[in-house]
């Protein structure tokens, strides 16, 4: 998500795998596999080097990969590219272990398209996340919370290609089945404003503040959003949360541009 934490953690495993009855081809898939039967203390001594050394940790992920290391490789390959903010390269990356990994039939093929879709999106390539996202969603892998984000990421893949009108559907699928994410409600509440639909987007940025009272993003947001339906003392006091709550950070800079702003501003349009 952005949030694009659990991509720049290399210490998350991926889920153990499952496997699905007929893949697209009509084949039966093969038995569930990760990396090859040696790879599991290779594949660890990769990602422990994406946290010291990202640079050499390409090269020898890389050579891995080249030598036959399956999805493992491909997927430290992409870690390593995430810790060097190398966004296109990581896509390319996880795209390969997820097609790697669904042509064997493993079911962290879906976890893997949901890298591949979020460094498409920290890439700016909203078309090839959506793309990503809807290769993890098609496979019958993803459950509640992880399927529940998988459509909250393609949600904002939407709004970055102004379909406003699929994200709402996205995201009303994302709320259903990870009603407890705080995130799946400011996402919604933001998509409420820029929709105008005023009254929605109060609605769900006090859900959101339910499951997160102390976030900066939910703050700034419901700042945006009394700033849009006119009460202008509401906001600053929301932009003003933000920023205290977030002061060196990207959302209390935003926060401190608003409180700045005479008369008070609502945020760029698209935000």
């Amino acid at each position: 998500m952005i949030l694009l934490a659990f991509l720049a953690s290399v210490t998350i495993p991926l889920p153990t795998p499952k496997s699905w009855q007929v893949p697209p081809t009509g084949r039966a898939p093969a038995k569930p596999s990760g990396p090859p039967a040696d790879s599991g203390v290779r594949y660890q001594a990769c990602l422990d080097q994406v946290k010291t050394d990202p640079a050499g940790a390409v090269l020898a992920a890389d050579h891995w990969r080249i030598n036959g290391g399956g999805w493992g490789a491909s997927q430290c390959l992409g870690l390593a590219y995430v810790a060097q903010n190398r966004w296109g390269p990581a896509e390319a990356s996880f795209e390969q272990a997820a097609q790697d990994a669904e042509q064997k039939g493993d079911g962290r093929a879906a976890n893997l398209w949901v890298q591949a879709g979020n460094a498409a999106l920290a890439a700016s390539d909203p078309a090839k996340a959506r793309m990503a996202l809807d290769r993890a969603i098609a496979l019958p892998v993803l459950d509640g919370l992880m399927k529940g984000e998988a459509w909250m990421d393609r949600a904002r893949a939407d709004v970055a290609l102004g379909d406003l009108p699929t994200a709402r559907g996205d995201l009303d699928k994302a709320i259903a089945l990870a009603p407890a994410d705080p995130m799946g409600w400011l996402l919604s509440a933001t998509l409420d404003r820029r929709q105008h639909d005023l009254p929605r987007a109060a609605k769900d940025i006090a859900e959101a503040r339910t499951r997160a009272p102390t976030d900066p993003d939910v703050a700034l947001e419901a700042g945006n959003i009394a700033a849009a339906a006119g009460d202008a003392a509401k906001a600053r006091v929301e932009w003003q949360h933000a920023h205290d709550a977030d002061p060196n950070g990207d959302t209390g800079r935003e926060a401190a541009a608003l409180l700045d702003a005479q008369p008070p501003a609502l945020p760029t349009p698209g935000k």
